[in-house]
């Protein structure tokens, strides 16, 4: 069986490549994300529909560290997204994933420019 950090770095490998129904094949369906301080997307199909809007290009990840107990897995690190104009704009960002029968089952994310 697969951790629950192994199952999240697939996850996000699938997101780098653009495969963005690879990533959501790890989520629950009823999948909660809640990106502090802005808004809060309910089940896959919210997030299916969100996604595209969020990555008009595949981010770019880099994380520092993955750090898993229990239930929850915590992501430290950047991702590089394009701002209006389209200029790479490096995030930090804090990833905190709680995982449910080894899927990905709700999402708090705190994402900042430095």
């Amino acid at each position: 069986m697969q951790s629950n950090k192994q199952i999240l770095e697939k996850a996000n490998a699938a997101i780098t490549a653009g495969d963005y129904e690879g990533f959501l094949a790890h989520c629950t369906d009823d999948t909660q994300w809640t990106f502090v301080g802005e808004q809060t997307l309910h089940g896959k199909e919210a997030v299916r529909q969100w996604m595209p809007t969020a990555y008009k290009e595949p981010p770019v990840f880099q994380v520092r560290h993955l750090i898993a107990e229990d239930d929850f897995v915590t992501a430290l690190g950047t991702i590089m997204l394009p701002d209006e104009q389209g200029q790479a704009v490096e995030y930090a960002y804090c990833d905190v994933w709680r995982f449910r029968d080894g899927k990905m089952a709700e999402l708090q994310a705190f994402v900042i420019k430095p």
